[in-house]
């Protein structure tokens, strides 16, 4: 028995796609009928998606995608909500599934980095000689990170190649673990990083969310929440009594780790309800001075993984 009537479906598959925009038509005509709501990237390389439906809609889709042959090994990772996790169904045409803009092809059919199940990846994080790549933006990273591993001082996925060549150099000769929300930035980066002359790269197989649901790791290491594409914007990962939170109020500095959107300049930022009150929740009172008389609060918008 399902303890909640819907669920969450996080999931991706690199493989070469015929005429995409046809099949970015098709399927969002599909997935409509359906009743699914969410977002899916459809490119001549393959589909990431993350969508929410009752248990039935969310069983129905994904048969229907193994029955094709291009995605008959297609895993899903699967997350039970009370309701649905987005607020529409947009299925898009994109030149890449995750944008990274690097002047070499990176097919992680036949270039990625090995693959570490959660176990594996549990036992090398407390290695001594061992780099870990947190394969997310800053803002990712703020709520919730493996312990030890480097901050990418990053706002995009696009701008990792620059970062590392001008941060990690030093590090080609270590041994180089990275991680993602879902894994699909990790096959574009792993392969990047083999590129570069990085010798010794693995990447955590399934990410985070998969991470948190091993019955033997439990999530342990893990401090804090992960982000995530939708509305929930956070879900815990450590199941242990470790689990933590790490992240700050932008205003009172007091632990939480709640995102919310300035009205004004769409900055998202930790804030606790209190703080969200007082300020109204602008970022600064530059922005709440910007903002015009008839204001009424904005809400979260949610997008694929960058």
């Amino acid at each position: 028995m399902e303890t909640n009537a819907y669920r969450v479906l996080l999931y991706y598959k690199f493989t070469p796609i015929e005429n995409p925009e046809a099949f970015t038509a098709e399927h969002l005509q599909y997935c409509k009928e359906l009743g699914l709501k969410g977002r899916i990237l459809i490119a001549s390389e393959g589909i990431n998606g993350t969508v929410s439906g009752t248990w039935e809609q969310t069983e129905e889709y994904m048969n229907h995608m193994r029955a094709n042959p291009l995605f008959k090994d297609m895993w899903f990772k699967i997350d039970e909500v009370e309701g649905h996790a987005f607020k529409k169904m947009f299925v898009r045409h994109k030149k890449e599934l995750v944008t990274f803009r690097y002047d070499k092809e990176l097919d992680p059919n036949t270039l990625s980095g090995k693959r570490l199940s959660p176990a594996e990846f549990y036992e090398q994080l407390q290695q001594d000689d061992v780099v870990v790549i947190d394969g997310r933006n800053d803002y990712e990273y703020e709520i919730g990170h493996f312990r030890n591993a480097i901050r990418p001082d990053v706002k995009s996925f696009r701008e990792f190649p620059e970062w590392i060549r001008d941060n990690l150099s030093e590090f080609k000769d270590k041994k180089v673990l990275t991680y993602c929300t879902g894994g699909i930035r990790c096959e574009k980066l792993t392969g990047f990083l083999l590129t570069e002359g990085f010798e010794d790269v693995a990447q955590l197989e399934g990410g985070i969310v998969t991470y948190g649901k091993d019955p033997e790791v439990q999530g342990r290491l893990f401090d804090g929440k992960c982000y995530v594409f939708d509305e929930r914007i956070s879900v815990p990962i450590n199941r242990t009594d470790e689990d933590v939170v790490i992240a700050t109020c932008y205003h009172c500095g007091k632990t939480h780790d709640r995102y919310i959107n300035c009205p004004t300049c769409n900055l998202q930022y930790v804030c606790c309800e209190e703080c969200e009150d007082t300020h109204e929740q602008f970022c600064s009172s530059e922005c709440r001075d910007a903002a015009p008389v008839s204001h009424t609060h904005s809400h979260h918008e949610v997008g694929m993984q960058p």
